[in-house]
Order: C-alpha cells, then structure tokens, then sequence
C-alpha cells in the first residue's frame, strides 16, 4: 500500500512539474550481476559525475557525447572519463523538464562533423521545442557555428514541461524530431497549424522534408509527420523493417509505443488507455476511435517511458533485434520483443531500482543506460557467466 502510494504522489508531482523528490528509489549497484530471462548480464558503472544526463551519441571512434539537463554537453572518453563541458551549446531555459536535452550526429558526421541538438528555448512569447545544429571541432574541444534550424511555433508562456525532443534519422538520411505539447495546452496536439505534439520529418537543414504528408494542405505545417502525441521522448529506426517506432510518456497509465505511418493520427488527446492525473477522463474517456492509430503496446499502470533504441550489438546474441525502453517511474529497463513491427513479448529488468532517461548499444556491443540523478551515471549492461 505504502509502495502504491508513493507512485501516485511520484506521478501526480512529475505531471504538475513540481520535481523528483517522491521518487526516490534504491540505486542500481556497480558490478551487480543479474539473471533476465535470456541470459545474465552484469551492471558495472561506466561514468560518474553528470548532471541530470538526457541524450548521448557514441562517436565513429568510441566515445560519447552526453547532453546533461541544466544545459551542458560533455564527451565521455571510452574509460569514461568526462571533459569539461563543451563549449558553443546553445542557450537553454532549464527549467521543469526543459533544457538541453537529446543529441544525434549527421550520417555524414565522419566527414562532416555535424551534430544536431535539441532544447528548451526562450523565443517571442514564451519557451519552446528547438532544433539546433553545429559542427564539433576537429579537437572535440567546442561546438562551432551553432545556429537554430526550427522552433516548434508558437512558444507558450506557461508550463515548462512535455518538450517531446528526441532526434532520428531516417534511412532516407532524413532527420525527424519529436515535439510535447506543452502539458497546459493538449490541444495543440490535434492542430495541424501548430508544431506542438507532433513527430515532424525535415531536411538536414530544417525544411520540410520532400515527400511529407502535408506538404500541400492549407493551414497545416508542411513539416509535420504525425499528430496527437502527447510527451514522445524516444525515437528509433526498427533495424528490421526501417519503420519509425516512438515512445510515448502518457499521464495516468497510457504510455505507448507506436509505429508511425505518415499522416496517421495518435489521439492525444481525444483518447487514451490512460486517465489524467487526478483520476479524470481524458478527451472522450475511450482508449480508442475510428480513424486514430492503435498503439503497438500500451501501459497502465504506467512505466513512464522515456528513450529506446533496438539492439543490434554481438555481446548479447538473445537480445538481437528486441527493443529496449529507459523507465522513469517505475524506474527500470523494459525490453520488448520483436517480431517485424510486431511486440510479442515483454521483461522488466532492473525493476524499482534507478530512474533511466536514455538506453542506447554500443559500438563495443554493450548497451549503455543514462540515470536521471543529479549525480547522474552512465551504467554498462556486459555479459556475464
């Protein structure tokens, strides 16, 4: 009872922003080995001493940037050793959940050097989703010619929450960027005039990308790919199908993974699997409607999901091509099977210990998990005998 109780007052505080205090938990342990369903795998502590880490991008030579949340970005060396924060990032408003938050390199990034960012930005009334990109120096020292690519218009003036703001290439080389739609204002979701709550598909250089849904339709941004999302924190590419799967945090229950199909509308927040934070129905109070998309896999009670990303690493040769979910509340790793775009099968690992805000596999094969602490870590799954 004590323990439900905790995670209603965790989530109550986290929708209405006012911090991370009612969901504490106990800590993953460095080298603790644990026995999952296909196979033990053994948690060492690969970096220490980040600030609320977000996003990272491992480097063609093995190291890694890691956004961390108050606005810095850091490269990781591959003994974990972090620099001094990079300078060049552009201006954040850190503050409820904003800040600097994902980073991706360009496909081109070998020759280019070409990173993309995305954050919490102040603009004409009020803070905002925006992309930004620049170039890493050759020294990795600094970020060079930073400029902002697109704002997710208009800004709001109230709230500081639900900035979506995760960044993937499509195999086209497209970039799509995931925006919330702000907490205080769910409407915006469904209106095709407005960037909030939407995945958009661009260009690399922040112009609608050829090709996309609404290119043509009058009163709808060209940009858009999907609408009617709430908070989508992950995007990633299936390796098996190239389809686009998103991640979606949902209020009380309703956490979604979907399969994205151009065009297609997700609901929020007409719909939902969910109800709101104070036990209220959402839109029409039914988890579905003609003309919405269904979810692949939906949860309530919540998980809170936040990034993902589907392993393709050798380490682990039982995980292949399954997809693995960072989970805030209740904190833990979610890994889900896969068969084609199909989930056909679920485990909950590390379940109830640490709050995670990113997953991602390594060049090494590993897979490495971002802690949302302020004295935040990057963990490494390796296995174990």
């Amino acid at each position: 009872m004590l323990r439900a109780t905790r995670r209603l007052a965790c989530l109550a505080a986290l929708g209405a922003g006012l911090g991370l205090a009612a969901c504490a938990s106990a800590p993953v342990s460095a080298q603790e080995t644990v026995r999952s369903e296909r196979g033990a795998f053994r948690v060492s502590e690969f970096a220490t001493g980040l600030d609320r880490p977000w996003g990272a991008a491992f480097l063609p030579d093995g190291r890694m940037l890691v956004t961390e949340r108050p606005g810095r970005l850091r490269l990781v060396a591959r003994d974990g050793t972090l620099s001094p924060a990079i300078p060049g990032v552009p201006e954040v408003v850190a503050a409820g959940q904003g800040g600097l938050l994902d980073v991706a390199l360009a496909p081109d990034f070998a020759t280019t050097r070409q990173i993309y960012v995305c954050l919490a930005g102040a603009a004409e009334g009020g803070v905002l989703t925006r992309l930004a990109t620049a170039t890493l120096s050759p020294d990795m020292s600094r970020l060079e010619g930073t400029r902002t690519l697109l704002d997710a218009a208009p800004a709001q003036s109230s709230g500081r929450n639900h900035y979506g703001c995760r960044i993937a290439f499509g195999r086209d080389g497209k970039l799509f960027l995931s925006t919330g739609e702000r907490f205080t204002n769910k409407p915006r979701a469904q209106d095709l005039a407005d960037l909030g709550g939407k995945v958009l598909r661009l260009e690399r250089d922040g112009r609608p990308a050829g090709g996309n849904p609404f290119l043509n339709r009058p009163g709808a941004r060209p940009e858009i790919f999907t609408y009617g999302h709430r908070n989508p924190q992950g995007l990633a590419v299936n390796p098996a199908t190239g389809s686009l799967i998103e991640i979606e945090f949902g209020a009380k229950g309703g956490d979604e993974v979907n399969l994205l199909r151009a065009g297609a509308n997700y609901g929020w927040p007409l719909v939902s699997h969910g109800t709101d934070y104070d036990g209220s129905p959402i839109g029409t109070g039914r988890a579905s409607a003609p003309g919405i998309e269904e979810p692949l896999r939906h949860w309530t009670p919540a998980i809170s999901p936040s990034g993902g990303n589907f392993y393709t690493g050798g380490a682990f040769p039982a995980w292949q091509g399954n997809l693995f979910l960072a989970a805030l509340n209740p904190p833990g790793l979610m890994r889900l099977t896969m068969d084609g775009d199909r989930v056909v099968a679920e485990e909950r690992m590390l379940w109830g210990r640490t709050r995670f805000r990113q997953v991602l596999p390594g060049p090494d094969g590993l897979l490495y998990i971002l802690t949302d602490e302020t004295r935040g870590r990057i963990l490494r799954l390796e296995p174990a005998p």
